[in-house]
């Protein structure tokens, strides 16, 4: 099994791919309702769903970068508000906060090996 894609609601479909555009995600699909982005590395997908008035959300979207700090400094260059910059948690992530145009979560992160084995990871059940 794999995860296809996750899909986020967006106020404003030419502004949300600008959006994305910038922070450097391949637009793969566009319609007047629907956008879909492939991330650059990987194989992972998500896409912006047109939906005025059901924007945003409580989900979070995770970006995994390993120049984090050279990529949020990339991006406040380009005019991407942060509302936290990269930050170490307990959780052995580093984490930077952000929401995208039409108000939906977005953490920029890297947390290297600790994202699939962190030290309290529990016996793999199937």
């Amino acid at each position: 099994m794999n995860l296809n894609q996750v899909s986020i609601p967006v106020k404003d479909m030419e502004e949300a791919c600008e959006f994305y555009l910038t922070l450097g995600f391949i637009q793969i699909v566009e319609t007047a309702h629907y956008a879909r982005f492939a991330c650059p590395q990987g194989d992972a997908t998500f896409c912006l769903v047109l939906e005025p008035a059901k924007a945003a959300n409580a989900s979070t979207l995770y970006f995994e970068h390993e120049h984090l700090d050279a990529w949020v400094t990339r991006l406040k260059k380009v005019g991407i508000q942060f509302e936290q910059d990269p930050t170490d948690h307990p959780y052995l992530w580093r984490e930077a906060k952000l929401t995208d145009p039409s108000g939906n979560n977005i953490k920029l992160y890297w947390a290297g090996k600790n994202r699939l084995e962190p030290p309290w990871k529990v016996d793999i059940r199937v």
